[in-house]
């Protein structure tokens, strides 16, 4: 990691010299705000990897600046930072969305560890996240959390059976498939009707390949069905 983007959101100006001292140190990057209205307007123009909130400020408390930004659907990992150490206030600021909680007074070194352990841990979910929501297959992506087709980062619109039809190509490449499996695996029917098959694979050759006519992609297979080639 490197070059991470935290904000320091405190209203005490020694507090966020320390914070930020200790952070350039590590190649972290630092923003600060000095007050809970402050840092709620950065995050509306900014992003950042990590929120570093201290609890105790004059014009709006850390707790109700964390819910407005869990309100706003924000998932970027927040450390609280407080003076009270009383279980209370640990269990309340993390069962409303916080990540950590630290004391004050605390020791840099470990603020420091803390933060680039959440700020790794999230990168780690974000790239797992995304690899199971997505399939890439060439020039194709489908997003199966929206069910949408992307070529070189282009929408493709399909219709319903033309997607199932897609993403079950795109989950099995290079394979051949009779007509009988395809309409059994995407139709989930065992009535066979050829031409509805032979209709929809013509739709997504319109749709996907560069030349219909001579198909990169989507492959007859002579005798026994089509295949989804990437190379």
């Amino acid at each position: 990691m490197a070059n991470e983007k935290v904000l320091i959101v405190d209203d005490e100006a020694s507090v966020r010299k320390l914070i930020k001292k200790s952070f350039a140190r590590e190649n972290i990057l630092t923003f600060e705000a000095t007050c809970g209205k402050e840092a709620l307007e950065m995050l509306l123009t900014n992003s950042f990897d990590l929120i570093i909130l201290d609890i105790m400020m004059k014009d709006m408390d850390g707790l109700e600046v964390l819910k407005k930004i869990r309100g706003l659907g924000m998932n970027i990992p927040i450390l609280l930072l407080s003076g009270k150490a009383e279980d209370y206030d640990q269990i309340l600021g993390l069962g409303i969305g916080a990540d950590d909680y630290i004391t004050k007074p605390f020791s840099p070194s470990i603020l420091c560890a803390r933060v680039k352990a959440h700020i790794r841990r999230n990168i780690d979910m974000m790239n797992s996240k995304k690899s199971t929501l997505v399939i890439n297959q060439g020039p194709f992506e489908f997003n199966l959390n929206e069910y949408k087709l992307y070529k070189n980062g282009m929408e493709i619109i399909l219709s319903t059976k033309e997607t199932m039809l897609m993403k079950f190509f795109l989950e099995n490449p290079n394979r051949i498939f009779s007509k009988e499996q395809l309409y059994q695996k995407v139709w989930g029917d065992t009535i066979i009707d050829d031409n509805s098959i032979m209709v929809y694979i013509r739709h997504l050759r319109m749709k996907t390949e560069d030349n219909p006519k001579i198909p990169k992609y989507i492959q007859t297979v002579w005798g026994i069905g089509y295949k989804f080639v990437i190379e």
